[in-house]
């Protein structure tokens, strides 16, 4: 009769330990098989084929590898904004929307530079000079462009963040129209970037558009706060490897049109004083034209009309050579006033002796 295990009996001594459940395994195991083995011959050869020993390991799962997330690389804590097309030619371009005060979004190619409104759609074109690697992505990052700003994290402002029920309401940087737009922020560096997935040209075209939403103002206190910012955008493998780098500086502001057009007149004026200014210092010293000589004045009243101007070096000597010319001056009028007196004419006395009677005097016989 085939043994059960209800009818074994353990001892209540016995203690719950794995070597209790070994002597237990080994005398079930072996009184199965001698019940059996009458009845069934072939189970001798099954007795044999078992393990001597009890395999600890019997009930261990089998260890499934972790799903690893696509997660990026970490950042580094300083990212390059050096343009560089890399293997496959990677290039950017915008669309030429001029500077009428109705445009939402517009870039100079003079200073590399996208300006564009509050959650309004800018364009981007992607080209490529090969095709990438399979899975290859784009990714967008925002950075500060000056150097005391650049260790600061690019986040939207406090209010426009409250407003917006997103899950990544803390990103500035949006890419629209794509339902496969993932949004990232390192653990280490706290930066954030979107990402999709690179799509290539279609039939008829050469380039990829995208489409860059910015979700703030740049003058939006508690967020950019006026400081300038750059875009990176770069083409990547999906485990994180930059194959191509773009940079351009990105202005979100209520006229886009007006403010491209202000900012490019500034600078041409700035980049016209800088060359005017070098052209002045390349030019040798200008030698200092010999003093004219006072011509001698032909007019007897000696006014000479001429002018002249004298450099002098010292406070001193200034005060005594202008003490000398007015002294000058003041001969000068004293001559001119002595000229213009009135001079009586002399009286011509008579040759016989008599002294001529004067107006006022009287004669002895009056």
């Amino acid at each position: 009769m085939e043994p059960n295990l209800e009818d074994l009996s353990i001892s209540q001594d016995l203690q719950m330990s794995q070597e209790s459940f070994l002597k237990v395994w080994g005398t079930y195991l072996t009184c199965s098989f001698l019940a059996n083995e009458d009845n069934h011959p072939s189970s001798t050869n099954q007795l044999h084929d078992m393990p001597e020993q009890f395999d600890e390991n019997l009930f261990d799962m089998p260890e499934v590898p972790p799903v690893v997330d696509a997660v990026p690389p970490p950042a580094s804590t300083v990212p390059v904004t050096i343009d560089h097309p890399g293997d496959y030619g990677f290039l950017l371009r915008f669309q030429n929307s001029g500077t009428a005060k109705s445009v939402t979004s517009t870039y100079s190619t003079m200073l590399n530079k996208l300006y564009c409104q509050l959650a309004k759609t800018s364009p981007v074109e992607v080209l490529v000079s090969k095709e990438p690697p399979a899975g290859a992505i784009l990714r967008a990052t925002a950075v500060y462009k000056k150097t005391e700003h650049v260790a600061d994290v690019v986040r939207r402002c406090p209010h426009h963040q409250n407003q917006d029920a997103a899950p990544h309401s803390s990103h500035l940087i949006r890419m629209e129209g794509s339902q496969r737009a993932q949004y990232f922020e390192d653990v280490n560096t706290k930066r954030q970037s979107v990402t999709v997935p690179y799509e290539p040209p279609q039939l008829g075209s050469e380039m990829t558009t995208i489409l860059l939403s910015f979700m703030c103002n740049s003058s939006c206190m508690g967020g950019m706060n006026r400081r300038p910012i750059l875009t990176i955008l770069t083409l990547e493998t999906p485990d994180g490897l930059v194959l191509g780098r773009r940079c351009f500086e990105v202005r979100v502001c209520a006229c886009p049109g007006r403010d491209r057009k202000t900012e490019e007149e500034n600078n041409a004026k700035m980049q016209s004083g800088t060359k005017e200014t070098k052209k002045r210092k390349s030019n040798p010293p200008a030698v200092a034209a010999p003093v004219k000589k006072p011509k001698p004045s032909s007019s007897t009243d000696g006014d000479d009309k001429e002018r002249f101007c004298l450099v002098v070096f010292g406070r001193e000597r200034y005060e005594l050579l202008k003490k000398i010319n007015d002294g000058l001056e003041l001969l000068e009028m004293q001559a001119k006033n002595k000229s213009n007196a009135v001079v009586r004419p002399e009286v011509v006395l008579p040759s016989s002796g008599k002294r001529p009677l004067l107006k006022e005097e009287r004669s002895d016989t009056d």
